[in-house]
């Protein structure tokens, strides 16, 4: 099973999030380059919030525990969900 991050960005949070983003940025390419960090990135234009998509909810939980944008205020709220994948490879139709 893998576990969904949703953050919903706060009201007037752009400033925040280009203060934050360089160390954002860092932490989702450490989680990356672990393997428990499978895609990342903002929904919407302009932002109204991102989603990341995790090995397991213990790596989401520690993701959000250090993330700057949870902590400084550019997400307003996150959750997670839990994802039971039922194709993880692309599918070819025949």
């Amino acid at each position: 099973m893998k576990t969904l991050l949703f953050y919903e960005m706060a009201p007037d949070s752009m400033a925040k999030a280009m203060e934050n983003f360089p160390a954002h940025r860092a932490r989702l390419a450490a989680f990356h380059a672990r393997g428990v960090l499978l895609g990342a990135g903002p929904m919407g234009n302009p932002p109204e919030g991102a989603m990341g998509l995790f090995t397991s909810r213990e790596a989401a939980e520690e993701f959000v525990a250090g993330d700057p944008f949870a902590l400084n205020g550019v997400a307003a709220k996150w959750r997670l969900l839990e994802w039971y994948a039922e194709f993880t490879e692309p599918v070819v139709a025949a």
